[in-house]
């Protein structure tokens, strides 16, 4: 038998919103997304894979719009030399009726909606088993039914699911864990799953692709999917990880000290290619603490910084100021004002106080001594 070739992939979601995100970066992230579907059709002709498999929640919802569901249908029925096969997952189930309807009216011959657990001859020799979510919350294992699935021996067994082999916390649904060794008991030659966002081996045939474009700071870096080549039934597939992402996503972590060079020990956390940063997600995490002299460095630091990212959201909650006298006689020697900086420095120390207030007292601080420091 020839080796068979074909890309693994997931969880596009195609449709999601990224309410949270700044209004001018949404609708970039929201282009990338549907964009990756062209981006996976190039992999798999540059691979000479024929057959795109997508283990689960290409859209980001049962209702997208009807523009999201009919572009994706035009992109794939586009690239009419790859075969797609659609798995629907937890968030694009089989309970959307009217979605993959419509989706199956609008694509080509070329686009498969897997809506049965039946083994599907998707190449000669080659069977898929796909499990298709019925609906959101299932209940149970979708993939048991592939071990008494029966395919002739000499022959490929791909199985194509969608779920966590571990709890994968936030809406992680138990009762449809799927067994890490499914790939022993069922007899597969590769097992393609969806829902973790980012690439992760469970097994030398049991494999999460992760998203083709990222879409969170829990899976770093830029999005990827898997080219899996089988060369005999029985054999270990060869797998290659290739970048698909437009986005590259971040959240290094920095360890301050007083004394320290503290804009340039911010600076080395930054990618070194600033024609990249446009198309870069950063959130690095700030631990230790500073004088105020070298926290308003920091904050000089990450203004100069901002405008070349796409985002640069510096989390500074682990990161305390150590506040000495000359700093706040330099601010208010007496007076008034220096009653407000006194209370102001007790508020951003106070130990167990309300953590928004200490940050808010912090953050007012670190402004009068730069007002200072100017003038």
């Amino acid at each position: 038998m020839t080796a068979f070739t074909f890309l693994h992939s997931s969880d596009l979601h195609l449709g999601k919103g990224f309410g949270r995100m700044p209004q001018d970066l949404r609708g970039r992230l929201i282009e990338a997304r549907h964009e990756v579907l062209s981006t996976l059709a190039k992999v798999a002709r540059a691979h000479g894979a024929g057959h795109v498999l997508l283990a689960g929640d290409t859209f980001d919802t049962t209702g997208p719009s009807e523009q999201v569901r009919q572009q994706a249908a035009t992109a794939m029925r586009a690239a009419d030399d790859v075969d797609w096969w659609v798995l629907p997952g937890n968030h694009d189930s089989l309970g959307g009726e009217e979605l993959w309807a419509r989706f199956e009216d609008e694509a080509g011959d070329n686009v498969h909606v897997l809506r049965r657990a039946a083994p599907v001859a998707m190449a000669p020799g080659v069977h898929l088993l796909p499990s298709p979510w019925p609906h959101r919350f299932p209940g149970r294992d979708l993939t048991g039914w592939m071990v008494d699935c029966a395919t002739p021996t000499d022959e490929f067994r791909i199985g194509l699911a969608h779920g966590g082999v571990v709890d994968f916390g936030e809406n992680f649904d138990s009762s449809a864990t799927i067994p890490p060794d499914r790939d022993k008991s069922a007899r597969l030659d590769y097992l393609a799953l969806g829902d973790w966002h980012g690439p992760l081996s469970i097994g030398p045939r049991v494999q999460f692709s992760g998203s083709p474009e990222r879409d969170r700071f829990r899976h770093a870096g830029c999005g990827t999917c898997h080219v899996v080549t089988l060369d005999a039934p029985g054999a270990l597939p060869r797998i290659e990880q290739v970048d698909t992402g437009r986005f590259d996503w971040g959240a290094p972590t920095l360890a301050l000290t007083p004394g320290q060079d503290v804009a340039g020990a911010f600076e080395a956390l930054l990618p070194t290619d600033r024609s990249a940063r446009r198309d870069q997600l950063l959130k690095p995490r700030l631990q230790g603490f500073l004088r105020l002299s070298e926290r308003a460095a920091l904050e000089a630091a990450i203004a100069e910084a901002c405008p070349d990212f796409a985002l640069l959201e510096v989390d500074q909650g682990e990161l305390a100021t150590e506040y000495e006298a000359g700093d706040i006689d330099q601010i208010a020697p007496s007076g008034a004002l220096r009653e407000a900086v006194d209370a102001l420095v007790a508020e951003a120390t106070q130990e167990g106080g309300d953590t928004e207030t200490a940050e808010l007292a912090q953050a007012a601080l670190n402004r009068l001594w730069s007002l200072v420091r100017e003038v």
